[in-house]
């Protein structure tokens, strides 16, 4: 039988007018699965068990061996080890998570999710290539904006451009990990998803809002190419997770590192630059205790936890850090120790909302930058970054306040 009559016959099923959306949401359903409830998970936690068992102990031995001093000891092993490694607990769910998108891309499968979505697409304006760029958006917002290019429509392609940030990437994964993980354990990967499609739903919400607004009377084009299925390459999808694995890689021995150092020295001197072990007497402290009461009716008011979401304009990965230096638990701790270290500033509402603020509000500046240039405009760019801290400020107040009527905080 031939590769084409394969195809079509595969194509009838999966492309069918009925059938196409529930099979690709049970597609990505089961990715979810795996990546965030089991073996991502069980992965993830074996990776905190090494750092903290392992890592960390052997770093500070060896320093106390070397007679280094109390503070450099505290700069190593409580600042950047810990701070790196607690992003890098979640470097299993990425790789999986890219894994298994690679396969989908490399099957010929993304062509038909394209030619799936098109007539949704076209409710907000947009065709069914916009889809491609979207769905790149979920592992980093700078390709998936320069992804755009393959759109031929100006305006289709500047509103893809600016819907990009609402589809929640991979560097908030580990954000989303970490508090789901201590206050939500069993149900985990449903609060996860849950993120992911209130990311999709912001973003539909914000295109009717755009076209109505910013882009009227844009009918885009659509014309698509179905390649035939294939075999995936493990070759390409390897090479594939790996840029993803090295990139994530590279941030954290560059940007979190250096972050972590900032952090430690932040928390740890106060403005007259003497070191201090009260931490609210520190700049961090200082600083974050100014912010912070804007944050009280969104239920974290906290320097904490408004000092761990400025740190996230650079890297989303660094709340991660952030949050794992101020609260000092292990990378490996369990879900009710981290959930006892944090439970001074949240409740599973308050964590929630936090969760909800971190998913919507503006991406790291890389992002920003990346589409200030693909837009051609700052002024664009600029506007979209406000629209989206009040969006992320207006929903997260709302997920608070009615999750405090309804569980009482």
């Amino acid at each position: 039988m031939k590769k084409s009559d394969v195809s079509e016959k595969i194509d009838r099923i999966l492309t069918h007018k009925w059938l196409a959306l529930p099979i690709f949401v049970g597609i990505m359903a089961l990715i979810f699965t795996l990546t965030f409830a089991t073996v991502g998970a069980w992965l993830s936690d074996m990776v905190g068990v090494l750092l903290d068992e392992t890592v960390i102990p052997a770093a500070r031995n060896a320093l106390v061996n070397m007679n280094a001093y109390e503070w450099f000891t505290s700069l190593v092993c409580d600042g950047i080890i810990t701070g790196v490694g607690g992003v890098l607990t979640f470097l299993p769910q990425i790789a999986i998570l890219f894994f298994c998108l690679s396969l989908l891309e490399d099957s010929g499968y993304m062509s038909r999710i394209a030619f799936i979505m098109d007539k949704p697409m076209r409710k907000l304006g947009l065709s069914g290539k916009s889809f491609i760029p979207l769905l790149m958006g979920f592992g980093c917002s700078v390709p998936a904006a320069m992804g755009a290019r393959t759109v031929e429509n100006e305006q289709d392609k500047q509103m893809t451009i600016m819907l990009v940030p609402f589809m929640s990437c991979s560097a908030k994964l580990p954000v989303y990990g970490l508090l789901a993980g201590a206050f939500f354990a069993k149900g985990r990967g449903l609060v996860i998803i849950s993120l992911y499609v209130f990311g999709v739903l912001a973003g539909i919400l914000s295109g009717l809002l755009f076209r109505k607004t910013v882009f009227k009377n844009n009918d885009a084009a659509f014309i698509i190419e179905l390649p035939q299925y294939r075999f995936p390459s493990m070759k390409n999808t390897f090479l594939h997770v790996w840029e993803r694995v090295s990139h994530f890689l590279h941030k954290a021995g560059t940007i979190i590192f250096a972050m972590s150092v900032v952090l430690w020295f932040l928390q740890n001197f106060t403005f007259a630059l003497s070191m201090t072990a009260e931490s609210e007497n520190s700049i961090l402290g200082v600083v974050g205790s100014f912010i912070a009461p804007v944050f009280t009716p969104l239920g974290f008011g906290v320097w904490q936890a408004v000092v761990a979401l400025l740190t996230g304009f650079v890297a989303k990965e660094a709340v991660v850090s952030a949050l794992t230096m101020f609260y000092g638990f292990s990378a490996s701790a369990a879900s009710n120790e981290i959930m006892a270290a944090l439970s001074g500033t949240f409740t599973p509402v308050s964590a929630y909302s936090f969760l909800v603020f971190v998913l919507l509000y503006t991406p790291c500046i890389a992002a920003v930058t990346t589409i200030s240039r693909e837009l051609h405009s700052r002024k664009k760019a600029l506007l979209l970054v406000i629209y989206q801290i009040a969006v992320a400020y207006i929903v997260s107040m709302l997920f608070y306040t009615a999750g405090t009527l309804i569980f009482g905080g």
